[in-house]
């Protein structure tokens, strides 16, 4: 096992974006990728609505979206889109919320305490780990986030969720879409974000409904009042507009040519597969600096659930472990700085409701070779700080 060296590197990443979101441009992205985007005219217009339409297709192409699920652009990123599909669809039936991390744990809030349904059940897991998938009941609704962003655990597949369920699966996937290949047989509701695994900009989210999703709306009456940006129904039918890029809000012409650029890129380097082949290496590289190095290893023990994209790290050296409670936190956030400073990583302190620890992205934006230059200096970061903090003691 290598030892934390106090030798400052030679190499460096030639890009330093490890933040989880927004997340690193694609290779080789310059503002001139917006030089085409239709500022100053109308989303309705029949130039931008093809626009809108062409984030859908190429999405839909790239990711092997089965014929009869629909794909649309909605309001205010994942979470809109993820609190879209929990105030129009829950309600019918008894939920399962499945909660590891803080955005799943935000989920169950909103059911609980916002929407305050009375039949929820809740199955949780500590930061590191899965809960226990057996215990899902299929014939009710499940929420559950794929990939989780904050903890570096994602489930290692669809295989516990049944064919012939009565619920509705709804995925908050805004981590995993593009890096991972998800079963969309087994998930009638599916969202994510532009600025995640793609490297795209704020603003709006994807929402993905399947037939059965289609079904529920179109019956189903939650019975409470919905916001405009949350209604994806009219007069009991499914507003078939917002599936054609007729959104409900007006998006930034900007993200949506930004986001078009990303869509391209990934074409180029082969689609979903390649992604994910790109995402793949990335945890690998980090995954064989661990094994020989003796500070740190993954939150997540299991290697079958370790995240490829939010690739979260903690810190097992002795010397840390004899560190009281606001000692160990401020170690990860002055390792960050560090690096910041430095001007070779940004932006890797842990998710502030995690464990201590850092937290490096490692979607199909980040290049290999970035990930290995980096982990020479997360060595050096380390020794530094340990010195630093012994010597004030």
């Amino acid at each position: 096992m290598s030892k934390p060296h106090a030798l400052k590197p030679q190499g460096r990443p030639r890009s330093p974006d490890f933040s989880s979101g927004p997340c690193a441009k694609r290779p080789g992205w310059t503002l001139q990728a917006l030089d085409n985007a239709l500022v100053g005219r109308s989303h309705r217009s029949k130039p931008g609505k093809a626009r809108l339409a062409e984030v859908i297709d190429r999405s839909r192409a790239i990711l092997g979206l089965p014929e009869d699920y629909r794909l649309g652009i909605v309001p205010a990123s994942d979470t809109g889109a993820v609190e879209m599909a929990l105030w129009s669809l829950l309600g019918e039936r008894g939920v399962d919320m499945l909660s590891w991390e803080s955005f799943g744990a935000g989920w169950v809030t909103d059911v609980t305490k916002q929407l305050k349904l009375d039949d929820v059940r809740i199955l949780t897991a500590p930061y590191g780990e899965l809960p226990d998938l057996s215990l899902v009941d299929c014939d009710r609704d499940v929420v559950f986030t794929w990939n989780g962003t904050t903890s570096g655990v994602r489930v290692p597949n669809g295989d516990w969720i049944r064919d012939d369920r009565k619920g509705l699966t709804i995925c908050d996937a805004t981590s995993a879409a593009f890096a991972m290949d998800l079963p969309w047989s087994k998930l009638d509701v599916v969202t994510w974000s532009w600025q995640k695994v793609l490297g795209g900009e704020g603003a709006h989210g994807m929402l993905v409904l399947s037939p059965r999703a289609v079904e529920r709306l179109s019956s189903f009456d939650p019975g409470r009042p919905l916001p405009k940006i949350f209604r994806l129904t009219s007069k009991g039918k499914l507003n078939e507009g917002i599936f054609r890029g007729e959104t409900i809000n007006t998006p930034s012409m900007l993200a949506v040519e930004d986001a078009i650029d990303g869509l391209k890129w990934a074409e180029s380097v082969g689609g979903l597969k390649g992604l994910v082949a790109r995402s793949e290496a990335n945890l690998k590289a980090i995954a064989d600096w661990v094994a020989r190095t003796d500070w740190v290893d993954f939150l997540a023990s299991d290697p079958a659930v370790r995240s490829s994209t939010s690739i979260c790290l903690k810190i097992v050296d002795p010397w840390f472990a004899g560190l009281d409670d606001k000692a160990q936190a401020e170690v990860p956030k002055r390792i960050a700085a560090v690096l910041e400073a430095e001007g070779v990583a940004y932006d890797i302190n842990g998710y502030r409701d995690a464990p201590p620890g850092l937290r490096i992205w490692g979607g199909s934006t980040v290049e290999t070779s970035d990930i290995e230059a980096l982990t020479p200096w997360l060595d050096w970061a380390f020794a530094t700080v340990r010195a630093e903090l012994a010597q004030a003691a």
